[in-house]
C-alpha cells in the first residue's frame, strides 16, 4: 500500500516506518483485532493515527491521560490532521460543538476519556457515528493484574457488541504475559494479531547508586544535563517540595507537582515544565502519565519505587525522541520501609501480598551485581543475549572481585544461631555488637557471633547479605517482616575447608564527566541553540509545546545538515507537508543567515538508500538504526565512530553487527581485525573457556581486554 507510506511523510514527516509499525497498521486497515505491545517511545500512538487519516470515518481513541489529549490533539492539528477530545476540562458548549463536528465527518480521530462511557447519551452519540477503529490505549489498566488498574476502564467491554465488525487494537507499554492475555479476554478481542516488541530501549541508560549524599548525586546529575528537562521521582509529596525548594535555592529550574497542590499550580508546573520555561520537575508519580514531551535527558528515582512495571513505565518518560537519556535509581533499603508503613493500609490480604512481592522484585533488581538490562528484559519475558549491554552501571563499571570468605562465613554463622528466623538488620546488630532491647530480650549478645565484624560498615553488611542471596547461600521468606535463612548450599559450603567464595568490590557513585552531545552527534552547537530558540517563540505564538512545533531529533538534524531549500527542508525527518508550509520559511531564514554569519558550510543529505541495499522488511534490520549501522560499515567507519553516530556504545554496535548477520546480511569487517596479537590470545581464551558467555573468558584474561574487544573477536571468529 504506497497510500500509506505517502501518508506517513504528508502527515507525520518521515520516511520510513519504525519496527512493525507497518504490520500493524496493515492489519489495522484489514478490519482486524490488534494488540500492540511496545515500549514507551517506540511510536505506539501512529499504529492507529495512521489507519485513522486513511480511513473514512472517525476513529475513536480511549485515553485515561487528559494532558496527553490535549497535546496529541495539538500535535495532530500541527500536522494537518482534523482531531479533537472530549473530557473534564471541557465545558458543554464545547462539548456540543465537537459532538457537532463528529457527527458531520469533520474529525479524523477524536480522543475520549473512559468515564464519559458510563454516560448512556454519550453512548447513544458515539452510536450516532460512523466509526472506522476504535484505539485503546494503556489497555493495561483493564486488568486487575495489572499495575495501573482502573476501573472505569472496564466500561470499554461493551464494544463489541456497540460497535460489531469496527476493528479494536488495544495498546499498553508494559504488560505481563498474564495482563496480556486479561487484556485481550476483558475486551473480547476476536482472535486479534499480537505484535510484541523487544522492551529495549538502547538508548536509554540503567544506573543505580546508593543512596549516601543524595542531594550531592542529584546536582550533579542536573549539573551533567544542564539545561536539559530532567524528573526526580519522590515517594511523598513532602519529599517533593523539600527537594523542589532546595534546588531552587541553590540555582537550579526547578518546581514541584504532586496530587496535594491546588490545580491550578498543578497544571501551571507542569505546563511550565513542557513548554521548557522549566528544566526540572520534581514529583510523585502523579506526574508523567499526562504528558508526552519526547526530550527528557534525566530521569532520576529518589526512592524506590513500587513495582518494576511502575519503574520501567517511569523511566520510559525519558529519551522518548530516540536520543540518549540516563535513568538513575538511589538506593537504600531502609527505603523499604516507607512502602511497609502504607501496606498495612491494604485490607486485601491478597493485594497486600502482592504489593510486597512487587516491591522486593524492585528490591532485587537494585541490588543486582549483573547486567540490569538483561534482568528487566528477561522480567517482562525477553531473552537479552548480550553478555554486556554497555548501558548500565554494572556493564559499564565491571567490579573487582574481592575474597568474601571469611565475612560469609561470619554471616551465615550469625543467622544459624539467630535460628534461621531474623532479617538482615537484627543480623547485623548482631555482627557489629549493637545490644538492642530485642537483642538482650533474645539474649543474643552471649552469642560468640556477637561483635565479630568491625572492618565492615553497616551498608557495606547489607550489600553483601543482598549478594548472598542471589548467590543461592541464603534465602528470604517474604512478608511484613522478611526473614533470612542459610540454605543446603550454603551449609555444605561451610563445611569444606576449602571451600571460598568471591563477591563483587561495593562501589560508589559513578557519574561520568558531561559530554558535548553536539561534537558526539555532529550538528552544529551554535545553530541548535538558534533554532530551539526559533521554535519556542512559535509555540509560545501557537500556545502549544516546543516539540509540537519540532522534536529534538529535527533541530538537530537540521543543526547538521542545514537544509538551504523547501525540498531540502522536507528531507529532515519530522517534516511533513503540513509543517514545511508552516514552518519551513522560519527555519530555513534562521539556518540560512546562521550560515552567511558564521561561514559554516552544512555535512551533504546522505544518499537515500536503493531498495537492493535496504534491509528486508520482517528481519532486525527493518529498524532503521541496524540500517544505518550497515550503511556505516560499509564506509569502512570505526566501531568508535559508529557507536558516536547512534549515539550508543561500542559493545551496543557489535550486538547491531550480529544482529545483521543473522538475518543474512553479507558484510566486510576485515577492517576491524585487532591486532594479531590480542586476537590470538582472546582467541585461545575463547577456546578454553567456550564462546556463550563473556564473564569467563574476561576472568581467564586477567582482564586485560574489554569486553568489547572479546565480543569483536568472538564476532570475527564465527563470522
Amino acid at each position: 500500500m504506497s497510500n500509506i507510506n505517502f501518508a506517513l511523510k504528508r502527515h507525520f514527516g518521515y520516511d520510513t516506518f519504525r519496527p512493525q509499525q507497518r504490520e500493524i497498521v496493515l492489519n489495522v486497515l484489514d478490519g482486524k483485532d490488534t494488540f500492540v505491545l511496545m515500549p514507551t517511545g517506540s511510536g505506539k500512538s501512529l499504529c492507529y493515527q495512521l489507519p485513522a487519516v486513511a480511513s473514512d470515518g472517525v476513529a475513536l481513541v480511549i485515553s485515561p491521560l487528559i494532558a496527553l489529549m490535549k497535546d496529541q490533539v495539538d500535535s495532530l492539528i500541527q500536522n494537518g490532521i482534523q482531531a479533537a477530545y472530549i473530557n473534564s476540562t471541557l465545558n458543554k458548549d464545547e462539548i456540543r460543538t465537537i459532538m457537532t463536528d463528529a457527527k458531520s465527518g469533520m474529525l479524523d480521530i477524536l480522543y475520549v476519556a473512559p468515564e464519559r462511557l458510563s454516560i448512556n447519551d454519550f453512548q447513544e452519540f458515539l452510536q450516532s457515528l460512523s466509526i472506522s477503529l476504535i484505539a485503546i490505549d494503556e489497555a493495561h489498566c483493564i486488568s486487575e493484574w495489572g499495575h495501573d488498574f482502573r476501573p472505569e476502564y472496564r466500561n470499554l467491554r461493551q464494544f463489541k457488541s456497540m460497535f460489531p465488525g469496527v476493528p479494536i487494537i488495544a495498546l499498553t507499554a508494559t504488560a505481563t504475559e498474564k495482563v496480556r492475555k486479561d487484556i485481550i479476554y476483558q475486551l473480547s478481542l476476536d482472535d486479534p494479531e499480537i505484535f510484541i516488541s523487544g522492551f529495549n530501549r538502547e538508548n536509554l541508560t540503567l544506573n543505580v547508586y546508593p543512596k549516601k549524599n543524595a542531594y550531592g548525586t542529584i546536582t550533579k546529575l542536573l549539573d551533567k544535563y544542564k539545561g536539559e528537562s530532567a524528573i526526580i521521582y519522590c515517594f511523598s509529596r513532602k519529599n517533593t517540595e523539600e527537594l523542589a525548594y532546595d534546588l531552587a535555592e541553590d540555582g537550579y529550574c526547578a518546581l514541584a507537582y504532586h496530587a496535594g497542590l491546588d490545580p491550578v499550580t498543578r497544571k501551571k508546573n507542569q505546563e511550565a515544565f513542557v513548554a521548557d520555561r522549566v528544566d526540572i520537575i520534581v514529583a510523585t508519580i502523579a506526574f508523567g502519565m499526562g504528558i508526552d514531551k519526547p526530550d527528557v535527558r534525566l530521569v532520576i528515582h529518589h526512592t524506590l519505587p513500587k513495582s518494576l512495571e511502575g519503574y520501567y513505565q517511569e523511566i520510559g518518560r525519558a529519551g522518548r525522541d530516540g536520543l540518549p537519556a540516563e535513568c538513575v535509581m538511589l538506593y537504600s533499603y531502609g527505603d523499604k520501609t516507607k512502602h511497609e508503613y502504607f501496606f498495612r493500609d491494604i485490607k486485601d490480604n491478597k493485594e497486600r501480598d502482592n504489593a510486597r512481592i512487587k516491591l522486593q522484585q524492585v528490591i532485587d533488581y537494585a541490588s543486582l551485581r549483573s547486567c540490569r538490562r538483561k534482568h528487566i528484559l528477561e522480567y517482562f519475558g525477553e531473552n537479552y543475549e548480550s553478555e554486556n549491554c554497555g548501558g548500565c552501571d554494572i556493564c559499564m563499571n565491571p567490579s573487582e572481585m574481592f575474597d568474601a570468605t571469611e565475612i560469609t562465613q561470619k554471616i551465615l554463622s550469625a543467622c544459624i544461631r539467630t535460628g534461621n528466623r531474623f532479617g538482615k538488620n537484627y543480623l547485623i546488630d548482631i555482627l557489629k555488637g549493637k545490644k538492642t532491647d530485642q537483642v538482650l530480650r533474645n539474649k543474643h549478645h552471649d552469642l560468640s557471633v556477637f561483635g565479630i565484624v568491625s572492618d565492615y560498615t553497616r551498608d557495606q553488611l547489607k550489600d553483601i547479605v543482598s549478594m548472598l542471596i542471589p548467590t543461592g547461600y541464603m534465602s528470604i521468606r517474604k512478608g511484613e517482616y522478611p526473614t533470612l535463612s542459610v540454605t543446603r548450599k550454603a551449609a555444605e559450603w561451610l563445611n569444606d575447608k576449602n571451600a571460598k567464595i568471591e563477591l563483587p568490590k561495593i562501589k560508589g557513585t559513578v557519574i561520568d564527566a558531561y559530554r558535548e552531545v553536539s561534537e558526539e552527534f555532529g550538528f552544529d552547537a551554535g545553530l541548535f541553540a538558534k533554532l530551539r530558540e526559533l521554535r519556542k517563540n512559535i509555540a509560545n505564538d501557537k500556545g502549544v509545546p516546543p516539540f509540537i512545533v519540532f522534536g529534538d531529533v529535527s533541530l538537530r538534524e537540521m543543526a547538521r545538515f542545514m537544509p538551504q531549500t523547501r525540498q531540502e527542508f522536507s528531507r529532515i525527518s519530522g517534516v511533513g507537508s503540513q509543517k514545511l508550509k508552516l514552518f519551513g520559511d522560519a527555519f530555513l531564514s534562521v539556518i540560512s543567515k546562521y550560515r552567511q554569519d558564521n561561514g559554516v558550510s552544512p555535512m551533504s543529505f546522505p544518499s537515500m538508500p536503493s531498495a537492493r541495499t535496504r534491509i528486508r522488511k520482517g528481519s532486525a534490520g527493518a529498524d532503521s538504526r541496524y540500517q544505518k549501522t550497515k550503511e556505516l560499515l560499509e564506509q569502512k567507519k570505526s566501531l568508535k565512530d559508529i557507536a558516536a553516530a547512534h549515539g550508543f556504545t561500542v559493545g551496543t554496535i557489535l550486538s547491531h553487527i550480529e544482529r545483521l548477520i543473522a538475518v543474512g546480511e553479507k558484510l566486510d569487517l576485515a577492517y576491524l581485525m585487532p591486532n594479531q596479537k590480542t586476537f590470538d590470545a582472546v582467541s585461545e581464551a575463547l577456546d578454553v573457556c567456550g564462546d556463550e558467555t563473556l564473564g569467563p573468558v574476561f576472568k581467564h584474561l586477567d582482564e586485560k581486554y574489554s569486553y568489547d574487544t572479546i565480543k569483536l573477536v568472538r564476532l570475527l571468529r564465527r563470522f
